[in-house]
């Protein structure tokens, strides 16, 4: 989903065409059974320049498995900072269980540094962890066997999380998922079954199965009687996590809708195994910007006295959003282009970067161009782009090849995002305007349509009635029902503008004309 871009000047669409060529975000290793075993992300992006952010100070924002899969993506993209990101990861996959994430991480520093992979391969703890996680395995097992023949309810929901916990830590998620779904069926609270769709919602985010998301949000606000302290410190997560949802399947409008809704005060790190303070921030503007008109972004941004506490955490995106509501476009997606690098070293954002980008690009283009009836293309290409580089197919004008700004706006115009037209003479861009006179005329045309169809309906009425297909209302009933005339005229079919109605035994004709 992610689109391409173009470098026309410093701030406009800078070099995903560079950086991203094609994304294939995850590897899927099949076992007899055909079940997913385990996920080896493998990104085909590169990106050259070094980021913004402190890497020890980033990843201290995280906490459980996320750390891992952030620094795994940073090391395989960043070429600045692979080595570092690489050898944290080697460390972080030490400090759990997943021997699967100790071997990737490894595989991974062997092949930037060079060296072979045995040397770099800690094979005693590689044994020592493998035995541990079976015996722990096997353990888990016996106590919720154990636990079923006794038939306590309790006792077999809490094994069937401890299991479903250790499955989730060794990475084994498909059997993670079948012991959460199984506690779910023991739980005696609407705590229990939050805390149940909590911890399901956590690995359908890793394998980005956000149709499971969505169904594990939908029962959690269907759960009744949760006292007010829990429904507090749960709504922030939900809406986090739809936010996520949303901005993953491209709809940015909900997904700021969501991301501005979070209550940052609830939220604070308690849900720092997914999504950080930082990252509802980030998200929330970028989301906001791609989506949402000038005045929406200064009443439910700008305005909104809870998001500004998350816009506190990233300046850079207040900067921006400021920027544009003063329509200084130019200063916004500098700012945004600024931050490119670090976008696109994002676990979730990365996908999506170029879509969001090209969205706000062409909003600024289409609210620069709206107060004017005519641009010259040099001032707009000052503003949004200088690049004269000749497009692919050779073509020109009678002043020299177009620059790619103009077939930029060639390709808006055919879209409809931008009402206007190219004069490749003159070097302008003109506004579309259409007729007065032509749409009165179509408004008049309009009105009589509507009223040939009233008129219509009415007379089938009426002849309803002096046929005596009225239903009159019933006798010692309190209740009144539908009379038949109504019924009738649910059947037809106005829009095709016959004006009669078969069935029942009866043909009745309007008396039109």
């Amino acid at each position: 989903m992610a689109g391409e871009f173009w470098r026309q000047s410093r701030f406009s669409n800078k070099g995903i065409n560079s950086a991203v060529k094609t994304v294939d975000f995850v590897d899927i290793a099949m076992s007899e059974d055909q079940h997913v075993t385990h996920i080896k992300p493998t990104y085909h992006v590169t990106v050259s320049e070094a980021p913004k952010f402190d890497l020890q100070s980033y990843i201290a924002n995280y906490k459980g498995r996320t750390v891992f899969r952030r620094l795994y993506l940073i090391a395989s993209c960043s070429t600045a900072l692979q080595e570092e990101a690489a050898r944290l990861a080697v460390a972080e996959a030490k400090k759990g269980s997943d021997v699967n994430q100790y071997q990737d991480a490894v595989q991974l520093l062997a092949t930037i540094t060079g060296q072979d992979v045995q040397e770099l391969m800690d094979k005693k703890w590689l044994s020592n962890q493998e035995k541990q996680n079976a015996a722990e395995s096997k353990r888990l097992e016996n106590e919720l066997k154990q636990y079923k023949n006794n038939l306590i309810r309790e006792s077999i929901r809490m094994g069937s999380e401890e299991l479903g916990v250790h499955n989730h830590n060794t990475g084994d998620l498909p059997n993670a998922l079948k012991s959460f779904n199984r506690m779910r069926d023991y739980c005696t609270g609407p705590g229990h079954i939050a805390t149940t769709a909590f911890r399901t919602i956590a690995v359908n985010i890793e394998q980005r199965n956000w149709l499971g998301v969505q169904s594990q949000v939908a029962k959690i606000r269907a759960l009744q009687q949760m006292k007010p302290e829990e429904s507090a410190k749960n709504q922030p997560k939900i809406f986090a996590a739809q936010g996520l949802q949303y901005m993953s399947l491209g709809d940015y409008k909900e997904a700021a809708n969501f991301f501005l809704d979070v209550d940052f005060a609830a939220l604070g790190d308690n849900y720092n195994d997914v999504i950080s303070a930082n990252d509802v921030a980030v998200y929330g503007g970028l989301c906001a910007l791609a989506s949402m008109s000038r005045s929406e972004l200064q009443n439910k941004v700008l305005d909104n006295a809870n998001f500004r506490s998350f816009l506190e955490l990233e300046p850079h995106i207040r900067r921006a959003i400021n920027s544009f509501c003063a329509s200084k476009y130019s200063q916004c997606l500098e700012t945004l282009e600024s931050y490119r690098v670090d976008y696109l070293l994002d676990i979730y954002l990365q996908e999506q970067l170029g879509l969001i980008y090209t969205k706000i690009r062409t909003k600024s283009i289409v609210q620069y161009f709206q107060p004017f009836s005519r641009v010259t293309l040099k001032s707009m290409e000052k503003m949004f782009g200088t690049s004269s580089i000749s497009t692919t197919n050779g073509q020109q004008s009678s002043t020299g090849t177009i620059t790619p700004f103009v077939q930029e706006l060639i390709q808006m115009i055919e879209s409809d995002a931008l009402q206007a037209r190219i004069d490749l003479e003159r070097m302008v861009l003109i506004a579309y305007e259409e007729s007065p006179r032509a749409i009165m005329q179509q408004q008049a045309l309009d009105t009589v349509d509507n009223f040939i169809n009233e008129a219509r309906i009415k007379l089938l009425r009426l002849n309803a009635i002096n046929g005596g297909l009225e239903v009159k209302q019933a006798q010692n009933k309190g209740k009144q029902t539908a009379s038949g005339a109504m019924y009738i005229s649910s059947l037809v079919d106005v829009s095709s503008g016959s004006g009669q109605f078969q069935g029942q035994g009866y043909s009745l004709r309007s008396a039109r004309g």
